[in-house]
């Protein structure tokens, strides 16, 4: 849809384009940012803890 050059491609091409873009921001979001903010969490709860022991 988003190289189409027939009929109706005006119309369908920019949809088709943020459909793509969407697709592929939420896939890179979920696997790779979002398991780093978890690791960033996990990481200065973790020394929160050590500091709170000690």
């Amino acid at each position: 849809m988003m190289f189409s050059t027939g009929l109706g491609a005006e119309v369908q091409r920019p949809l088709a384009t943020v459909v793509i873009g969407g697709v592929f921001s939420s896939t890179l979001l979920t696997l790779i940012v979002l398991p780093l903010v978890y690791l960033m969490f996990e990481k200065s709860s973790a020394e929160e803890k050590a500091d709170i022991e000690i």
